[in-house]
């Protein structure tokens, strides 16, 4: 009988599961345009007409063109900063501690899930490099797959609890929100969503069964695939040495303009910092995206080096580029295109959850149906435009506090993406593996997170009062 066999049932139930979702599992951009294709179907049955469909389709096409660009810049900033020599130097160091293999495939889990919290991009691809820095060890027999997977769960377990949560930094940037949705909710502070200690106390817990389920389930020694049996040469080759040609690339290969705009940076930050509370200074996602792009610089040091990683980091940020107009769009037909009644669909689908959900019941039933969503559209910021307008509202008629209405959302959101290989083609191109190889170890996460987490959200949201929501002044922009 081989080893795998013998050793780990969980590792070949993940494995199948991999295999079945490698096969069904359609292009994330598919679920976006066939959730284009129910809300527009879905306004028409509510007496909508199809002028006003296609009108709201083309009107919304473009609405969330800032946010994208932002969320693009999100990738951007993480892989230019863990790109990095100074990054890599500490990953090779982080890459000597671990002694064994399920130790190893366990602290790329850790690490992951921390990295998560600053930036979700800079998790990705983080991580990634830290499994191939890893499968380099000779005195380690560690599976490639469950390491990969590891490196995935900052992304699927905890990032959206965290500063870079798309939906807590839009609720506190009206500006970045539209107007339908800052009108229900108004300004929604940081302290009142991810750094509530009933956030941290469900991060914590979420941190801790994350890694504990990523060693439980890694194989061990006799049944573990290394970089090798995977296709896989494991280590990364270091950049080719950039070589000056000609006079003109001079300025490209000197770090003084990286010190120039660096300085002025520090000025600006310096401002931003000292006129507004810490808290509502990184709240906003442009100082925070700027934050990253200019470490970024100065790391890298000279601009060549710089413009290289961003070149490599582009392609990264395709399905944000290509599917967040489909989801302004979906947002636009939910809540323009009026029925026969005079009411948008989102009207609709806020009065039937108002009369399912309880004040007792929100968190549960709030969080089931962000997560089924999430299985259809794989985006934190996008439907969260989508949702927020209906859920929001019903979090307001029920006087339930609504930071945490929007951590159940972040808790909940990122359960699909688990096993959703959208967000996994950043780590896998680092990886050189395929959305088969990690999905099933993601599933057997899934399983352990769903109850924990919608238990979780119960309990602590039990603990909190509803506040009024506070409207932004006049001309207020994110």
């Amino acid at each position: 009988m081989p080893a795998s066999a013998q050793e780990r049932p969980l590792a070949r139930f993940a494995l199948m599961c991999s295999n079945f979702a490698e096969r069904w599992f359609p292009d994330a951009w598919v679920f976006a345009a066939v959730a284009v294709l129910a809300v527009a179907l879905g306004a028409m049955a509510m007496g909508g007409s199809p002028a006003a469909t296609a009108g709201a389709f083309g009107d919304g096409f473009w609405s969330l063109i800032p946010f994208t660009l932002q969320m693009a810049f999100v990738v951007i900033g993480g892989y230019v900063v863990a790109s990095s020599p100074p990054a890599a130097a500490l990953i090779a160091r982080l890459a000597r501690l671990p002694r064994s293999g399920r130790s190893a495939v366990a602290w790329v889990a850790l690490v992951s899930m921390l990295a998560s919290l600053l930036n979700w991009g800079l998790s990705l691809v983080f991580g990634g490099l830290l499994v191939r820095a890893l499968a380099a060890r000779t005195d380690l027999r560690m599976d490639y797959r469950a390491a990969g997977a590891a490196a995935y769960l900052g992304l699927g377990a905890v990032w959206a609890l965290g500063l870079s949560s798309s939906a807590a930094q839009l609720q506190a940037n009206p500006g970045s929100l539209p107007a339908s949705i800052v009108g229900i909710t108004g300004i929604i502070p940081f302290t009142q969503t991810i750094f509530l200690w009933q956030s941290g106390a469900l991060l914590l817990v979420l941190m801790v069964v994350s890694v504990a389920l990523a060693w439980a389930t890694a194989p061990g020694p006799e049944a573990a695939r290394d970089a090798h049996a995977c296709g896989v040469t494991p280590g990364l080759e270091p950049p080719a040495p950039i070589v000056r040609t000609r006079p003109g690339e001079w300025l490209e290969h000197s770090p003084l303009l990286t010190l120039v705009l660096v300085a002025l940076a520090a000025g600006w930050l310096f401002r931003e910092f000292s006129s507004k509370p810490a808290i509502i200074a990184i709240s906003g996602l442009n100082t925070y995206n700027f934050l990253f792009l200019m470490l970024g610089a100065l790391l890298h040091w000279r601009p060549r080096s710089f413009l290289d990683a961003v070149a490599r980091a582009v392609p990264s940020t395709t399905g944000v580029l290509i599917q967040f107009p489909l989801y302004g769009s979906i947002a636009a037909i939910l809540t323009t295109v009026k029925g026969s009644d005079g009411q948008a669909l989102a009207h609709h689908i806020a009065t039937a959850f108002t009369q399912v959900a309880t004040h007792d019941t929100y968190a549960v039933l709030m969080g089931l149906y962000s997560a089924v969503l999430g299985f259809f559209i794989p985006s934190g910021g996008g439907k969260w435009v989508i949702e927020a307008p209906y859920v929001m509202q019903v979090a307001h008629d029920l006087q339930y506090h609504m930071g945490w209405a929007v951590q159940i959302y972040n808790a909940a959101e990122a359960l699909p993406n688990l096993i959703n290989p959208f967000y996994m083609l950043p780590l896998l191109g680092v990886l050189g593996l395929r959305a088969r190889d990690l999905i099933g170890f993601c599933f057997v996460q899934l399983l352990v997170h769903a109850p924990l987490v919608l238990l979780l959200l119960w309990l602590l949201g039990s603990t909190l009062a509803w506040a009024p929501p506070v409207l932004p002044a006049a001309g207020a922009g994110g």
